[in-house]
């Protein structure tokens, strides 16, 4: 225990850290590794003869019914050995109820306001009772369902569902309430052990058993028949007395710690946050300056978090087609000279019949604008840019074999770079000059996906006809005389991609959707080909220093994790 006391801080900030922590001191607990042994404590041994004498009497006395033999625990059912004073005991020589509730008549006769309380999966909890949205039934109904009643001093446990496993004390004045058919009630013959039986149920040891046994992984959950037979490592009272102090006061420290890491992570993003909006909305070189240099004062600190690395990778999209991230060089020629070019493109590839006339697009209004231009750049429509499409893809049927066709599925661009192992083979002639064909420089958008990624887009950068795109996606192909690492770069940059996520058609299914028409409305901050260069070489530079920002974290992180990994080990 010395020897985690003094790393205690280090170890904690380790992914998940807290939790193995807190699993470790449970695991250590269960083993008889947390506390001292007393060899003044009378063994576990007395307390089961006293807890037995109690359990007859009530039998006897006509208050509990006699519950039949279980066998006593064989060898290969024990995990680990335990100290001296210690005993293995099945949790039914512990107790005298283990029962779940039931629900009145289909839910019927449930209450919002006022009655007995009724409590259902959803109130509990590891850490207590929660119940803000208990229901209530009436009096009537709550003595006709005596076998669900909870009293003071129970423990009740979620024996179905995700919240398997779930357990609470219910506190020792509190009222009368009942029980659905999802919890169980666990009543101790000697209530001063509840506390300790509460801490094996939340140990790894007791939820190892409880997921192992459940009857299934949805509804079935644990039987009674399941429950009393659990093996429980069982020490003298004193000791367990000891067992509970101690856990109350390193949980308490752990519970300190969590806040504080969260404290301090969040200050990190809302002084990032405030950082980079001072950049996006500087009106000024000085103000801009000053908001760099804050930035530049504090970096180590301000990245040392993953998320305020993707909120920089944000800011660089962001400030790239604001024109504020590279110097504009009066030597460019303007935007609306590259766009009569493209006119000029246009037309001759009309007349050469490679393209079709295209509808001729709205006017950009002014409220479809957020910031302001450098005078040398234009807004335009994305449809007026494109050479071909948008266009939506084809998804067959996927086959287990090989064939000569690769379809990608959605996840080859959901991060916004193309990954071609992310594709199936399909059973389908595809025409060797079919448009369903990728050719290098092609840009996929995603037309439907969770609200976070639709509208993401991907350049395709490789060999022509070697994969083709599904329904779910589609592909532009912009003209020559651009930059196709600047157009997509700014489809990525955060306004555009809310402009896509507002006008997505039904936003609360799982699966959104963007039309040919919104991706071709899509405004596009355009400037001279000469920048749009600059722009695409000074991102891909400040990209991988995210790159390496990120790799730095989950250095440290590993560090953490194998210190972590040590203390454990030496427990």
């Amino acid at each position: 225990m010395e020897f985690l006391d003094k790393y205690f801080d280090t170890a904690f900030a380790a992914p998940n850290g807290v939790k193995r922590l807190r699993d470790l001191i449970l695991s250590l607990a269960m083993r008889g590794k947390l506390v001292r042994q007393d060899s003044g404590d009378k063994p576990a041994s007395e307390l089961l003869k006293e807890i037995e004498a109690e359990k007859e009497r009530l039998v006897k006395e006509g208050k509990i019914k006699r519950s039949k033999k279980l066998p006593e625990i064989k060898v290969d059912e024990i995990p680990y050995e335990l100290p001296k004073n210690w005993a293995w005991v099945r949790l039914d020589n512990l107790v005298i109820k283990i029962g779940s509730g039931s629900t009145p008549r289909g839910g019927k006769n449930v209450y919002k306001n006022n009655g007995i309380p009724f409590l259902r999966s959803q109130n509990v909890w590891n850490e207590g009772l929660q119940i803000d949205d208990v229901v209530y039934i009436s009096e009537d109904i709550h003595q006709k369902m005596e076998g669900t009643i909870v009293k003071a001093k129970d423990i009740l446990l979620n024996i179905t569902g995700a919240s398997l496993g779930r357990c609470a004390l219910v506190p020792d004045y509190s009222q009368e309430a009942n029980v659905s058919q999802h919890v169980t009630i666990i009543r101790c013959t000697d209530s001063r052990i509840r506390h300790f039986l509460h801490l094996f149920i939340l140990s790894p040891y007791g939820q190892s058993m409880i997921w192992t046994r459940q009857v299934g992984m949805s509804r079935e959950g644990l039987s009674k028949k399941v429950l009393e037979q659990f093996q429980i490592p069982f020490p003298p009272l004193a000791e367990q007395g000891r067992i509970v102090a101690k856990i109350d006061i390193i949980m308490s420290q752990c519970d300190r710690l969590e806040k504080l890491w969260n404290e301090r992570n969040q200050k990190r993003l809302i002084v990032h946050a405030a950082a980079c909006d001072r950049l996006l909305n500087s009106s000024d070189k000085n103000s801009f300056s000053d908001a760099w240099e804050f930035i530049r004062n504090h970096f180590s600190e301000l990245y040392s978090v993953k998320e305020n690395v993707s909120g920089l990778r944000k800011a660089i999209l962001q400030l790239a087609v604001m024109g504020k991230l590279v110097p504009q060089d009066r030597n460019d020629p303007p935007a609306s000279e590259l766009l009569k070019e493209i006119e000029g493109e246009k037309e001759r590839l009309m007349k050469e019949g490679k393209i079709k006339k295209s509808k001729k697009l709205p006017d950009i209004k002014f409220e479809e604008i957020s910031y302001d231009l450098p005078k040398t750049w234009e807004f335009v429509r994305l449809g007026d840019l494109l050479v071909f499409g948008p266009s939506n893809g084809f998804s067959p049927k996927a086959v287990e074999h090989e064939t000569p066709v690769r379809s990608l599925t959605l996840s080859a661009t959901t991060s916004g770079t193309f990954k071609g192992e992310y594709s199936k083979f399909i059973d389908c002639q595809i025409p060797f000059d079919s448009d369903l064909w990728l050719k290098d420089g092609d840009i996929l958008v995603q037309r439907g996906n969770t609200l976070e990624y639709v509208g993401v887009s991907a350049i395709y950068r490789g060999k022509s006809n070697n994969y083709i795109y599904p329904d779910l996606m589609m592909k532009i192909r912009v003209f020559s005389k651009l930059d196709t690492d600047y157009i997509h770069l700014a489809m990525s940059s955060e306004n555009c991609r809310k402009f896509l996520r507002i006008r997505a058609s039904g936003t609360s299914g799982t699966m959104p959707k963007i039309n040919q028409t919104t991706l071709k409305s899509l405004p596009i901050p355009l400037p001279p080909l000469p920048e749009q260069h600059r722009i695409v070489a000074k991102v891909d530079r400040l990209m991988e220093l995210c790159d390496r920002l990120e790799q730095k974290i989950d250095n440290a992180t590993d560090k953490q994790t194998a210190l972590l990994n040590a203390i454990m080990a030496k427990m």
